[in-house]
């Protein structure tokens, strides 16, 4: 497989996907932990294991070569030196450990783990006190404070959604966005993938198209590339609308040679189920995405495009539907809606509820999704999608679907 990145839409074919195989990550908290951790269940690891596996075999039966994540990082720190403490230096802050005595342990801890692959597993997994070396010995107050800790006291927070690839990262064209997280939690997971694309042999170089350090929070999964020159961007909980500003200039206007040329940026409601635009919409084939119902009403939408002064970024305010709003920017005459719980605004619900509108395409009109959201699937079916049927009792415990748990770095033009 070539070098690099290269994603110019939504559905050509799936050449190359990154992902993180969950591991101690997911399952390494108590329940009253479950918030603060940024997960929403107890999982089955053993099963969510299974599940995930057979989620990238499907995936590579369709062609594509599957890279992980934490294989990737572990590269990187085994052939580029000095990229291990440059990690560290930033992962550290983003951990948000107060305790000097406790950030120092944690430090030592990680710093003692020779294997890089190890580390990261380790860095991904958390540690509680019971895990540390902390020195109880007067001098500060920090070091006594520590003295009052329970073993099972949690210091660096597990990364359980970790599993979901889309958000940290977005790729567009052949470069990457280092995406701010709404929630702090799930910064430190950015640290990762900014490490891969600044210094792994097959991605340093790639354009960055936006600095996670930034003050404006956005996330992969409002992120769709509509075509090499188009994308579309969802103004949801998750990403806010200064953040498509500074992106938009970055990329109209940055070193990058960003192909981009129209930004649509789409005003979803915010709350759970309209977490992102791939919540409520993916593309499936050419002139076919899914919809969920609840999104039907006129929505007010964005066009950003280059403007004639140095920096400058021409903004035209749209209405219309989601369908109106997509064939504008797709440049399709007639785009089919197939909505989640074929319309059913029980079964729309609750498989919404389970990601039945977030698929993942592999090819034009052939998906990837969950088996359990047996309504939407049929109507995928019966529209003319052909379907990869992946299993989900535990994965879809995290509420996020296959689009969510990859982010493609290869897809062949269309």
């Amino acid at each position: 497989m070539s070098k690099g990145l290269n994603v110019h839409s939504e559905i050509g074919a799936l050449k190359k996907v990154c992902v993180h195989r969950p591991g101690l990550d997911l399952v390494n908290m108590k329940a009253e932990d479950f918030e603060r951790a940024w997960i929403h269940d107890a999982f089955y690891l053993e099963y969510a294991q299974r599940e995930h596996d057979e989620f990238t075999n499907l995936l590579r039966g369709a062609g594509a070569e599957v890279v992980y994540m934490e294989d990737l990082l572990a590269e990187t720190f085994d052939q580029v030196e000095g990229s291990r403490a440059e990690f560290m230096s930033k992962f550290v802050p983003e951990a948000k450990i107060e305790n000097l005595a406790l950030r120092q342990a944690v430090v030592e801890k990680l710093d003692s783990i020779k294997d890089n692959k190890e580390f990261v597993l380790t860095a991904m997994g958390g540690l509680y006190v019971r895990d540390l070396e902390i020195p109880h010995v007067g001098g500060s107050l920090a070091a006594m404070d520590s003295d009052e800790l329970k073993p099972d006291e949690m210091v660096l927070f597990p990364m359980p959604a970790s599993y979901f690839s889309r958000d940290p990262i977005a790729v567009v064209g052949k470069g990457a966005m280092m995406n701010r997280m709404y929630w702090h939690q799930r910064n430190r997971e950015v640290v990762f993938y900014e490490t891969i694309m600044r210094h792994h042999p097959d991605y340093a170089g790639a354009p960055l198209w936006y600095d996670h350090n930034s003050d404006w929070h956005i996330e992969g999964g409002d992120v769709l590339n509509i075509n090499a020159t188009t994308l579309a961007i969802g103004i949801s909980e998750r990403t806010q609308t200064a953040a498509i500003d500074q992106l938009a200039k970055n990329l109209f206007w940055g070193t990058g040679e960003s192909e981009i040329e129209q930004v649509f940026a789409i005003k979803i409601p915010h709350g759970y189920a309209y977490m992102h635009l791939d919540t409520v919409c993916t593309q499936v084939d050419y002139d076919k995405f899914t919809v969920y119902p609840g999104i039907y009403e006129t929505l007010r939408a964005y066009r950003l495009t280059k403007g004639d002064s140095d920096g400058e970024v021409f903004i035209e305010e749209i209405e219309g539907t989601i369908q109106q709003i997509l064939e504008m920017a797709t440049g399709i005459d007639h785009i089919t809606m197939i909505e989640c719980g074929a319309g059913d605004p029980i079964e729309a619900s609750r498989e919404q509820w389970n990601d039945g509108s977030n698929t993942l395409a592999v090819a034009p009109g052939k998906v990837c999704v969950y088996e359990r959201n047996v309504v939407t699937n049929d109507a995928l079916y019966k529209a003319g999608v052909e379907l990869l049927v992946a299993p989900s009792e535990e994965l879809s415990r995290g509420r996020g679907g296959p689009r969510c748990m990859t982010m493609p770095f290869w897809r062949e033009e269309i």
